[in-house]
Order: C-alpha cells, then sequence, then structure tokens
C-alpha cells in the first residue's frame, strides 16, 4: 500500500505545491470550519424544537436532517468555491475528489439512519450507527481515490496456513461484515414473522412464540451458514465443530442446551404461555415472556423472576390459569353455637357483593362446614377471574362486611375456648 501511495505522490508531487493546490486547501478548510460552526448552532436549535418522544414523519425528517448537515453546510462552501475556481482556469484535483466524498458521506449518513429506523429491533445495529457509516464511507474514499485494491492486497498478505486452510486479515473482515448482515437481515425477518403471528386471532400465545423461537433459530443458522460459504470456508470442516460441540454441551454447555429445548417442550405443550398466572415453589405471578432460556414471571410487587425452562419441566408448577381464569376464593368464619347459623350464612352470602372482583356467575355460595370446638365453622365461596391480582383484596373486603354485619345483629365470632372438668380436689382448697 505504501508503494502505491508513493507512486500516486510522485507524479503529483509538484502539482501538490502549487499556488492551485493551496487554494484548493483554503476552500476545503473553510468548508471544514463553517460546516462545524453552522452544525453546532443548527443542532442545538434543532434538539430544543424536536421533542425525545415524538415520532413519525417529522421526526424521522429532523433527525435525518441533522445527520446531513455537517456535509450539505460543507457543499454549501465547497460548490460555488470549485465554481469560481474552475472560472479562472485553476486546477481542481483536490476538490473534484473532495465532492463526490462529500457527497458520498451526506448518502451514507442518510442512508445508515434509515436502515437503522427500519431495523429497530436489532440493538447492534442502532448502537452501531457511527462506526457502520464511518466503515462505509472509509470504503468509498479508498475507492474514489484509487487506493482500495492496495488496501485489499496488503490486508490479504497478513495471513497465516493453519492446515489447508489460509485465513488473511482480509477474509476474517469479509467474515464478519457478512455475517454481521446476514444475522441483521435475519433478525429483521424474524420480527417481521413475529409481528404477523401476532396480528393473527387465529393462533394461540403459546404457539406464536414457538413459531417465533422456531423461526429466529432456523434464520440465524441460516445467516451463519450462509456467511460462512460465501467467504469460502467448507461446510465439512464444521463436523470437526460439531463433534467439539457435542462434548461441550455433554459437560459446560449441558444445563444450557437443557433450559434451551426445555423452552421449546413449554412451548409446543401448551402448559404454560404468557398471560397464565402460576406458582413455582414460593414463587407467585404472572408469565412476562417465554425466552429461549427463561421464563419471565412477574409478581404483585412488580418484581420480575427469571426461572430457567429446566425447573417448569422438572418441578410441580401450579398453573392458575391453565383451563380458565376463574379462581375460587374461600373465606373461613366462625360463630357462637348461641347464634343461627341460617342467619349467618345468609348475612355471610349477602356480603359477597362487597367486592366488584367477584363473579355472579358462578355464584357465591356459604357452606356449614362443621362443628368445631369453639364454633360453628362456616365458609363463603366465591370465584374471581383475576388471579394476577392475587386474593388478599377479596378477602380483606369480604371480610370486613362480614365483621360489620355480624355486630349489627349481634352475631358472636367466639374466641378459642376449653372446658375444664375437675374431678377431685384437694380438700384445703374446697
Amino acid at each position: 500500500m505504501l508503494e502505491s501511495v508513493l507512486t500516486w505522490l510522485q507524479p503529483h508531487l509538484e502539482s501538490l505545491l502549487s499556488p492551485a493546490t493551496w487554494w484548493q486547501v483554503v476552500v476545503m478548510a473553510l468548508a471544514a470550519t463553517a460546516a462545524s460552526l453552522f452544525n453546532r448552532r443548527i443542532q442545538t436549535l434543532l434538539e430544543t424544537k424536536t421533542s425525545i418522544n415524538q415520532q413519525g414523519f417529522r421526526h424521522i425528517a429532523v433527525r435525518s436532517l441533522q445527520r446531513l448537515l455537517w456535509p450539505l453546510i460543507a457543499l454549501a462552501v465547497v460548490l460555488p468555491a470549485k465554481a469560481v475556481l474552475d472560472w479562472y482556469d485553476i486546477p481542481l484535483q483536490l476538490l473534484s475528489v473532495a465532492v463526490p466524498i462529500l457527497w458520498a458521506l451526506a448518502l451514507i449518513r442518510f442512508s445508515v439512519y434509515l436502515l437503522r429506523k427500519a431495523f429497530t429491533i436489532n440493538p447492534l445495529l442502532k448502537s452501531s450507527e457511527s462506526a457502520l457509516a464511518s466503515l462505509v464511507w472509509l470504503g468509498v474514499v479508498l475507492h474514489l481515490l484509487g487506493w482500495l485494491p492496495a488496501v485489499l492486497a496488503f490486508l490479504d498478505t497478513l495471513a497465516l496456513n493453519l492446515g489447508e486452510h489460509r485465513i488473511s486479515v482480509l477474509s476474517v473482515l469479509k467474515l464478519m461484515l457478512l455475517v454481521g448482515l446476514a444475522f441483521t437481515i435475519a433478525i429483521w425477518l424474524s420480527e417481521l414473522i413475529s409481528r404477523q403471528l401476532q396480528r393473527s386471532a387465529n393462533i394461540s400465545p403459546s404457539m406464536r412464540v414457538g413459531f417465533n423461537k422456531f423461526s429466529k433459530f432456523i434464520l440465524l443458522t441460516l445467516a451463519f451458514l450462509i456467511a460462512l460459504n460465501a467467504v469460502g470456508i467448507n461446510l465439512s470442516s464444521l463436523a470437526i465443530f460439531g463433534g467439539a460441540l457435542g462434548v461441550g454441551l455433554g459437560f459446560g454447555l449441558q444445563r444450557i442446551a437443557s433450559n434451551f429445548i426445555s423452552g421449546f417442550i413449554l412451548v409446543l405443550d401448551r402448559s404454560i404461555k404468557p398471560g397464565d398466572v402460576i406458582t413455582v415453589g414460593d414463587k407467585f405471578g404472572w408469565v412476562e415472556a417465554l425466552n429461549a432460556r427463561y421464563v419471565v414471571v412477574r409478581n404483585r410487587e412488580g418484581v420480575d423472576t427469571l426461572i430457567p425452562n429446566e425447573n417448569l419441566i422438572t418441578s410441580e408448577v401450579i398453573n392458575w390459569s391453565y383451563a380458565d381464569r376463574n379462581v375460587r376464593v374461600v373465606i373461613p368464619v366462625q360463630i357462637s353455637y348461641d347464634d343461627d347459623p341460617e342467619q349467618a350464612m345468609a348475612l355471610m352470602l349477602e356480603c359477597a357483593k362487597a367486592s366488584s372482583r367477584i363473579l355472579t356467575e358462578p355464584a357465591p355460595s356459604v357452606r356449614l362446614m362443621e362443628f368445631a370446638d369453639s364454633g360453628i365453622e362456616l365458609q363463603l365461596r366465591a370465584w374471581i377471574s383475576d388471579p394476577e391480582n392475587g386474593t388478599g383484596g377479596v378477602k380483606s373486603e369480604v371480610n370486613l362486611a362480614i365483621w360489620r354485619a355480624f355486630k349489627e345483629h349481634k352475631i358472636t365470632i367466639p374466641y378459642p375456648q376449653r372446658d375444664l372438668h375437675i374431678k377431685s380436689m384437694p380438700a384445703h382448697l374446697l
């Protein structure tokens, strides 16, 4: 590459030191200075006029303009100066290269931004917008200067041989670029499939998750294999890698593979789906998401618990909404033996209306369960359809209503009591 640079410089050395060249350098310096100053001020003005949460065409237009400001302002200085210098028949070698470079910078920045907006689901592309634009722009600059073939040839010389394979820096860069591009397209396609599945009313939530996982896995695998084949890597050589992967799965990756496969099992047998209310051990909550390795369960305090998929396969899971979302709430109450149980049962049935969450169908009911040691045990049984909100609020409202009704109708809730029968006592205590 150094030799090509010297070869390019030698015939142009005299022209580079001429007054015409210095005029062009002055123009480019003025363009860079003006672009930096005006870009900063206009960027500040646009930031004050644009809301962070604003969306739509106006938001995209403003953000696109922010990325185009610097090259456009520089072009606004370079193009008139180029026309003036051309009027006086001054050679324009530098400006003839600078103009397409600035146009390329503007086009690349605009294209990469639109690409990022189209791939909003891809955080990698979203976070590396500047790096991607700089990389593409560097390639365009090298191409315009005629240095790109020399640079590629130099990168290809930096290589080492591993058996029958030759690995160069150029091949590694190509592989990284192709893998990144293929993965980006694969993720975009999988999210497109996911959005289409979400719009379908004929597919259950669990099947949507299953299709989404399966499509993403297949697309990413195909993207990786296509990228390897495009670089020239023989796919048959992956057999060794597959054997090593099998050994790894047998040892360190066994739990990861188990969780991954368990995730597919959960989706296919439909035992757990997003929105279900479950209890795993002492963890209670509703399923927020089914991921490849774990399930996200959120409790009533708003805390998310990540439960490995394997745990849901190998341990006991209570699914409160497996068949339907109706859950029965049982509220036990004791009354004194001196009170009328039928009156108390009628009052308890009326108190079931105290909570708006209790369903009218199935209708609440009251049962006399047993004659206990301290009193008559009654049970109010009612149904709710939102188990994710818990049963504590319902029990509190109904218990408070029962307390008020019993106080009003003089029904006693007995204390624990025992009858003590004394068969004999010492004479001096009589």
